[in-house]
């Protein structure tokens, strides 16, 4: 589609919505108290999601609600209300994934434009020119699904907008409907409560004997459940060449350090100021998990990650900015730092990628030789401009 491809972010909570706009991000998606599938994030109350609402707009930003369980027939009378509420406010779509939810949000907020999630698996045109002529503006296809489906879908609804994930956390399970959580742990991973089983290491037990025997797919280990995280840094221009007109980033229960840095990579990689190399190098300084471009190109067998749930990125979390300025900066400690560390700055200003050496001290001007209380402020010297929001890092050892 034409005109600049939105970034969308993950808001777990209200501070992560600010971060993920602060790096860059177009529109974030968050989620009530009830009725989405993050249950285990922070979310918002009502009004907390007016305030995200308003935030948002003030900006010149969207922000969409997830409203994607699959509901029971409970949830039905409180479903409307919610939707109600959603077009009160301002929000700009909902995303829903059951049929029921759909009808009601038609009903109940008229104007509330309605975006489907990928928990609805739609997997060809057909399916999404059902969906179109239900109401829904936007379509996030399932995750399956490769460019030339994508492009498919796009060349049968030219009108319908396309939305893909292009990063984050994969589920083993079809477009993410799983029912293993609620058989091993009683969580309804469909209704928000995923206990996440995929990431665990598995024994396969001996009934005979009544000992463990390691279950081994190869010499690497036995975490059989445990998808590799999306990375669609080499696809993107491919993607908005096969329609998609918003690239999504996944990750409402992540770090704010995660978020900032994820955003940051994506947003510069798309305005060109980033190589695609330099945004992977960007994406290398968080936690992940070996990447996977899953099926862009077709059926792709390598998408498990053996080894471990996560590796550690190459740089680590070390202060928040809360007061910017030229010379020195307000700062809340957020890892421990000794005075004479080369600290690494995270902006979506100039100042990104400059490192300079930490010198610092108490809100009173005490001189501090080592940064260990914990959310401690300080005050820090730094030769580049910082601003509220930006982050500072460290290069692990």
């Amino acid at each position: 589609m034409e005109g600049r491809i939105e970034l969308l972010a993950p808001a777990g909570d209200f501070e992560k919505l600010k971060t993920a706009l602060h790096f860059g991000a177009d529109a974030v998606y968050f989620g009530g108290k009830e009725f989405s599938l993050r249950a285990y994030a922070g979310n918002f109350t009502e009004e907390e999601a007016e305030r995200a609402v308003l935030y948002a707009h003030a900006r010149g930003k969207k922000a969409y609600a997830a409203v994607n369980i699959f509901a029971r027939g409970e949830d039905l009378p409180a479903l409307g209300r919610h939707f109600a509420f959603l077009q009160e406010i301002g929000a700009d779509a909902a995303i829903v994934s059951d049929a029921g939810a759909l009808a009601i949000a038609k009903k109940e907020a008229p104007r509330l434009a309605l975006h489907l999630s990928t928990q609805a698996n739609t997997t060809n045109a057909a399916a999404a020119r059902f969906w179109q002529e239900q109401g829904v503006r936007r379509i996030v296809p399932a995750r399956e699904l490769s460019l030339a489906e994508l492009s498919a879908i796009h060349r049968a609804c030219p009108s319908l907008e396309l939305e893909a994930f292009v990063h984050g956390a994969m589920c083993i399970s079809y477009s993410g409907r799983c029912l293993l959580s609620s058989y091993l742990a009683g969580r309804d991973a469909n209704r928000g409560q995923c206990a996440q089983p995929c990431r665990l290491r598995y024994f396969v037990r001996a009934r005979e004997e009544g000992s463990e025997l390691p279950l081994e797919e190869d010499a690497r280990g036995s975490y059989i459940f445990n998808s590799k995280d999306l990375n669609m840094l080499p696809y993107l221009s491919a993607l908005a060449e096969a329609g998609v007109c918003s690239f999504k980033i996944e990750g409402r229960m992540k770090s704010a350090y995660y978020l900032a840095t994820v955003v940051n990579a994506y947003r510069r990689a798309l305005d060109g100021t980033f190589t695609e190399g330099e945004a992977q190098a960007e994406l290398d300084k968080t936690a992940h998990r070996d990447f996977t471009a899953a099926y862009a190109v077709g059926d792709n067998a390598e998408t498990v990650s053996y080894s471990d749930a996560q590796r550690g990125g190459t740089h680590e979390y070390i202060a928040d900015v809360l007061e910017g300025g030229e010379g020195s900066a307000l700062v809340q400690m957020r890892g421990r730092f000794r005075a004479g560390d080369v600290l690494e700055i995270l902006s979506p200003t100039a100042s990104h990628g400059r490192t300079f050496v930490a010198a610092m001290c108490a809100e009173d001007g005490t001189p501090v030789q080592d940064a260990k209380l914990v959310m401690q402020k300080l005050r820090l010297r730094c030769p580049y401009p910082l601003q509220a929001g930006d982050i500072l890092r460290r290069a692990r050892i």
